[in-house]
């Protein structure tokens, strides 16, 4: 089955990431390269990807007209979606242990992250009640 695991940090506009030293931030992402390339080689990692920080972030809606209408950007955010896995695994529990693989990835001075990771079941399609 696969699962998204969305990778939920630190406040919009708040000292984090880009102001850590170099060497953490060097060690962080040479944890994250591990862990996908683990991933890979297990034949467990469909998808993954770092996302942009929350100030290029645009929501977008449909106008009457069907032209896109944006709004943004949201520093205010309390927490942001700073990258995602999908993976395809056995079970819910296989799913949780890579959540908590990259929950802790390492942060300044190497002291674990601790993040939130949010995991859900990517459907396969809708409910077959819903399908005509």
């Amino acid at each position: 089955m696969k699962y998204i695991l969305m990778m939920n940090t630190m406040k919009a506009g708040s000292a984090g990431f880009p102001e850590w030293p170099k060497k953490d931030i060097q060690a962080h992402i040479a944890f994250m390269k591990r862990l996908n390339q683990e991933l890979r080689e297990s034949g467990e990692l469909v998808a993954a990807e770092g996302l942009s920080w929350p100030d290029q972030a645009r929501l977008v809606r449909a106008g009457k007209d069907g032209m896109p209408i944006t709004d943004g950007v949201f520093p205010e955010g309390k927490e942001f979606l700073a990258g995602y896995w999908i993976v395809d695994v056995e079970t819910a529990g296989r799913a949780y242990a890579i959540a908590a693989r990259a929950s802790a990835a390492p942060g300044v001075a190497g002291a674990p992250l601790n993040m939130p990771i949010e995991v859900r079941p990517v459907m396969s399609g809708p409910p077959g009640e819903f399908v005509s």
